[in-house]
């Protein structure tokens, strides 16, 4: 066991104005199941490279350790090779029978290794990679998003698998996973960074309590602060008209009054002055207990969405639906059945491969929504009916296509650029990101793009393809709370458990 020291760590990438580290402090033990959770774009990535060295950074980070990161980067020209021949240039010294011994609990043969690394599917090469990558001694190990694009079968055994081990740091938006895996956390806030014990439910609900605290006490803070500078402004009125009583008044009005009452009104008024400046001393000190104490609080601004109602009830009607692809000899599913009626929520599930995403370019084929022409490639029999004339808002789960500018964009998909924009800033983007070219984004804000591009389309059905991959665990939450508020008419294949728990009306297993 040994630990990690991380003492005034600050870095910025050349050429930003902001540092995304600044004088950060903290301490991890190796021997830790270590979840990382924070928004995207707050540098949980950046963090896993300046613990390789991969960058230069003020401050220090000390560490007795070796540390390995996952995923192993493939070329396509090294994808030719097989997963026994470039394991030896993922990780040092790895030995053989160290990645069998591992194989078993991911369910994966070993004769997996001897093919071709670009004949596996994305489960298989995640699996034997997690294999290798904990196939080592004492290393410390960075997992960096073991789980996107997986089946639910896939992420349930990577669940497991991950559990059983420790001495690692798991980078991941899937709370269910976090909360499997972990026993402590370690959470980028918006304005600090806290180490603590638990998982990532823990931690919420610890959040939530504090964050509430926070609020009861500005609030309380807010109330004192009004009241004091009321007594401030009333008792520096009164000292101002004491002073200026001080000097000249007449006899025959103010017959009480003599020259001698002249002292007594000047001591009235230093003792008034007096009270304004203590005053003035008590606002300063409740200001400065006000401040910071809702920094870290995450209230997210509710998002909208603006679904259009068709004048059917029944949007999609399926009975007996087969698919085959032309150049496969068996059907992919069959005997499917199943209806979208407005307002629906309907997940489809099933193991990568077995037809989900072919389903749906089916559909965006048949409502004019896809120019893709997969009936060019698919085969289907059986009845398939859409609604006439409905429009559909899809979401892809590629992101390769995004390209050039956030305006560009917009006038290529005839949105509102402003509108565009602002719903971006709803899901926590920076402006200074707004500049940027799209290829330059990360995964998570490059999903975030398609989210908001499908959120101010006005549409009959939502259609959305794996559309958390990468999404940070507040903007999860976000779209689940605009999902339950505008009740939209949605077909979505995802595989965040918590998400399908909250808004699904109707699972369809594929």
């Amino acid at each position: 066991m040994a630990q990690i020291n991380i003492s005034d760590l600050t870095f910025a990438y050349e050429g930003s104005f902001d540092n995304i580290f600044e004088n950060v402090s903290f301490s991890i033990d190796t021997d830790w199941k270590l979840g990382f959770i924070g928004r995207n774009g707050k540098g949980k990535t950046t963090f896993l490279n300046l613990l390789q060295g991969k960058y230069d950074y003020e401050g220090s980070i000390s560490a007795n350790t070796y540390f390995d990161y996952f995923p192993y980067r493939v070329s396509a020209a090294e994808a030719k090779k097989t997963a026994a021949e470039l394991m030896d240039g993922w990780k040092n010294d790895v030995e053989d029978w160290r990645v069998l011994r591992e194989l078993p609990a991911l369910s994966v043969e070993a004769e997996l290794l001897y093919r071709p690394f670009e004949t596996l599917s994305f489960g298989e090469r995640t699996k034997i990679m997690l294999a290798v990558l904990f196939s080592g001694g004492n290393d410390f190990l960075l997992i960096d998003e073991p789980t996107n694009h997986l089946d639910a079968d896939s992420r349930e055994l990577i669940k497991k698998y991950l559990a059983s081990k420790k001495s690692f740091i798991l980078v991941s938006h899937d709370r269910d996973l976090i909360d499997a895996c972990v026993d402590h956390v370690l959470v980028l806030n918006r304005a600090s960074i806290v180490v603590q014990a638990g998982n990532f439910s823990t931690w919420w609900e610890n959040k939530e309590k504090a964050d509430n605290f926070a609020r009861m006490e500005n609030e309380k803070h807010a109330k004192e602060i009004g009241k004091l500078k009321s007594a401030a402004d009333r008792t520096a009125r009164w000292a101002e008209k004491s002073e200026g009583a001080k000097i000249g008044f007449d006899p025959v009005k103010e017959n009480d009054r003599n020259i001698s009452t002249r002292s007594y009104i000047g001591a009235k008024t230093k003792k008034m002055q007096s009270r304004v400046k203590n005053y003035g001393v008590r606002i300063e000190r409740e200001i400065a207990e006000k401040e910071g104490l809702l920094k870290d609080i995450e209230e997210p601004d509710d998002l909208k969405l603006m679904p259009l109602e068709h004048y059917k009830k029944q949007l999609v009607h399926i009975v007996d639906l087969s698919l085959r692809y032309k150049d496969g000899t068996k059907d992919v599913f069959k005997d499917l059945k199943f209806d979208i009626a407005q307002g629906e929520r309907v997940f489809i599930s099933g193991e990568n491969g077995c037809g989900k995403s072919s389903l749906i370019h089916v559909l965006l084929e048949k409502t004019g929504a896809d120019n893709e022409c997969i009936s060019e490639r698919v085969d289907t029999n059986g009845i398939f009916e859409v609604a006439p004339n409905m429009i559909v808002s899809y979401i892809s789960q590629d992101t390769s296509h995004l390209k050039g500018s956030l305006k560009e964009y917009a006038a290529t998909n005839g949105l509102d650029y402003s509108i565009l924009l602002a719903l971006l800033r709803k899901l926590d983007f920076e402006r200074v990101q707004f500049e940027k070219n799209m290829e330059d984004y990360s995964e998570g804000q490059k999903k975030k793009v398609l989210i908001a591009g499908s959120l101010i389309t006005p549409a009959h059905l939502y259609v959305w393809d794996e559309p958390l991959n990468y999404i940070d665990v507040f903007s999860r939450m976000q779209i689940e709370k605009l999902i339950l508020q505008y009740s939209p008419t949605m077909l979505i294949v995802e595989h965040d458990v918590r998400f399908r728990e909250k808004i699904a009306t109707k699972t369809i297993e594929l």
